[in-house]
């Protein structure tokens, strides 16, 4: 085999890394940060736990390769101003419902700093961001995205992670009817004074 040849095939380090990412964002999302084992992970991917520790070091490092999460936010410049609000809101259900990353994320934050700064970054970065494309005051951004933030993660704690029963069993329009209009007042309305 050349090295020409060699370069073209896919390592074995890479598929031993995705299998152990795949498992570890099934094994988080099923067991929470504090009850997922390496053993476990390592035994769901079908290999020795020391090969999870020679890639990631430790259960943090991995939780944090793992919890790579883009929020995949709309472009906020298509959808008109008075719909902000909803937008944001039907956005985030639709990927809490379709993304166990992000579950597995909040869980894991309630409880260990690394995974804490992890969502602090997830937030700040791609939320301030999206909420600039509108808004025209940095100072007032990073304040309106935190504000946001503070409904979006309240939701998804007491829906996903406690599962408190008035909020599981309150449909996504409903939500959005109740949270859409706060959100959207968080986005727009005038700052007190």
């Amino acid at each position: 085999m050349t090295p020409s040849d060699q370069s073209t095939q896919p390592r074995r380090s890479d598929a031993t890394r995705a299998a152990i990412l795949r498992a570890a964002r099934e094994r988080f999302a099923a067991d929470g940060y504090e009850r997922a084992t390496i053993r476990a992970i390592a035994a769901d991917a079908q290999i020795d736990p020391s090969m999870v520790m020679r890639y990631y070091g430790s259960k943090e490092g991995l939780f944090a390769a793992a919890a790579e999460f883009d929020l995949r936010l709309p472009d906020l410049t298509s959808v008109p101003p008075a719909h902000l609000g909803e937008a944001l809101v039907r956005h985030f259900l639709a990927r809490w419902e379709g993304d166990e990353t992000l579950v597995a994320l909040l869980r894991a934050a309630s409880t260990n700093p690394g995974a804490a700064e992890r969502m602090r970054g997830i937030f700040a970065d791609q939320l301030t961001a999206a909420v600039a494309t509108f808004n025209g005051d940095p100072a007032l951004t990073a304040q309106r995205a935190g504000l946001v933030a503070s409904q979006i993660l309240g939701l998804a704690f007491t829906r996903y992670i406690v599962r408190l029963p008035p909020m599981v069993d309150t449909t996504p329009d409903e939500l959005v009817s109740w949270i859409a209009p706060t959100l959207q007042r968080y986005l727009t309305g005038t700052p007190p004074s």
